[in-house]
Parts: C-alpha cells; sequence; structure tokens
C-alpha cells in the first residue's frame, strides 16, 4: 500500500467519523434543542415536525459509514483490495454528491455541505492518484 492510499484511507476514514457524527445528530440526539438549532430549526414544533425525515436521513448517513469502513477494511486485504477501494470511493462519492445536493438546494447551509463533502473528497482524489488513473 503505497503513501496516497494510506492518506487517502485516513481522509475516508475521517468522512465515515463525521457521517457517524451526523446520524448520532439527526437520529439518536434530535430531541435536544442543542442538536436540532444546528440544523436551522427555530422552535420545539418544528423539531417535531422534521423528526421522521431526521431519523430516516440520519440512517443515510450511518449506511454510507459503513460503506467506507467496509471499503476500507476490505482495501486493507490482499485479495480483496480491488473491492475495497471500488466500496471506498463508491461510499466517498456518495457523500460528495449528497454535500453537492445539500448546498444547491439549501445555500445557507453551505458550511455543513463543506463539512460533508470535503474529506471524502480529498480522500477519493488521493486514492485515484494512487492507482495512477489521474
Amino acid at each position: 500500500m503505497n503513501a496516497l492510499t494510506v492518506v487517502g484511507s485516513i481522509f475516508i476514514f475521517i468522512a465515515a467519523l463525521i457521517h457517524l457524527m451526523i446520524f448520532f445528530m439527526e437520529s439518536v440526539l434530535w430531541s435536544r434543542p442543542a442538536i436540532w438549532k444546528r440544523f436551522g430549526l427555530a422552535s420545539q414544533e418544528h423539531a417535531d415536525i422534521v423528526r421522521p425525515m431526521a431519523f430516516n436521513q440520519g440512517f443515510y448517513n450511518v449506511f454510507l459509514a459503513i460503506g467506507a469502513g467496509v471499503g476500507l477494511v476490505l482495501l486493507g486485504s490482499e485479495s480483496l483490495g480491488q473491492a475495497g477501494l471500488a466500496l471506498s470511493i463508491f461510499a466517498a462519492a456518495s457523500m460528495v454528491l449528497a454535500a453537492i445536493v445539500l448546498i444547491a438546494s439549501s445555500p445557507r447551509l453551505a458550511r455543513a455541505a463543506v463539512i460533508q463533502g470535503l474529506a471524502p473528497l480529498i480522500g477519493i482524489v488521493l486514492l485515484v492518484l494512487s492507482i495512477g488513473v489521474l
């Protein structure tokens, strides 16, 4: 495993951790005002209305994190490294695309989109460079 693969994997891992954190905020800790206020909601009533959607969205984030994590484990395997690379890139690309959708649909959430999308983007670029595609 070369240095670009290692550093790219670290960024994918960071992206997975960010998405796990988002899962916990949206699906586990949503009832706390400090959490739903971070998502721009102004009242408990609004938070209660949005709660089912946030819960569901949180699981999308955990599934992306799991995909990235499984991909990284496989990437470290001698026999399944190519599958791990593909899964890692797919999960990270899904994270990046979700960040693009977030910023396109709600420009005021640009900071959240950058937090959500920058680490997986860097990870993708480094992993692709590590295999000599670019």
